[in-house]
């Protein structure tokens, strides 16, 4: 019986970007009766107000912290080029939309891609729908019309209403955090950011209880 590895996480989560290197080879090395399911916890609802000067220089405080620690980039021309909102959920649903066509991986890493190197604001339902057009552009069998309905369907609404819920029940340490569900337990796996190889370890010891 297959094995359930939850990835709760927010797209537009700096700390799940300074994660992205771990959990990249993490999925390499997981055992075929792993099943990864990713839960969109929510980061901050959907906003068109200004986010405020003292945030902004909070957050940008966080990408230099993660920056230094693991040595992952940031293009920080995104404070220049965009009027940031504290405004994720958008993401989250481009997410979910995306998978209803088997591409949510992709728009995942689409959205990190823009936000975090190319100075793009995943805030705006534009920027997503372009994200949408280059992936299919790739040749990615990814219909932006119907991922652009999807995105704000009252359908979608609800499924991201789902996940929070989810990441809310099964962890309280944040973004990113990992919990497995073995044999109908779930268990908290370590957060660690540089040590893959402790993390599979620990996954490896709950699946063999």
């Amino acid at each position: 019986m297959p094995s359930t590895l939850y990835y709760i996480h927010d797209p537009m989560c700096s700390w799940c970007w300074g994660h992205r290197v771990l959990w990249d080879k993490l999925q390499k090395l997981l055992p075929d009766n792993v099943v990864i399911e990713y839960v969109a916890g929510g980061l901050a609802a959907d906003t068109n107000t200004l986010m405020p000067i003292e945030l902004q220089q909070t957050i940008q405080g966080y990408w230099r912290e993660i920056q230094a620690k693991f040595g992952i980039a940031f293009n920080f021309d995104f404070w220049k080029k965009n009027s940031p909102r504290r405004s994720t959920y958008i993401a989250c649903r481009a997410v979910i939309a995306a998978k209803s066509q088997g591409f949510e991986s992709e728009m995942i890493d689409a959205i990190q891609q823009a936000y975090y190197l190319r100075a793009l604001n995943p805030s705006d339902s534009a920027i997503l729908v372009r994200l949408a057009e280059e992936l299919s552009s790739r040749g990615l069998d990814l219909d932006v019309d119907q991922f652009g309905r999807e995105m704000e369907s009252p359908a979608t609404h609800q499924m991201l209403q789902q996940q929070i819920s989810l990441a809310r029940e099964l962890t309280h340490q944040g973004f990113p955090s990992i919990v497995l569900e073995h044999n109908g337990v779930r268990h908290s796996i370590v957060r660690e950011y540089q040590d893959c190889n402790l993390v599979l370890a620990e996954i490896q010891r709950v699946l063999s209880i």
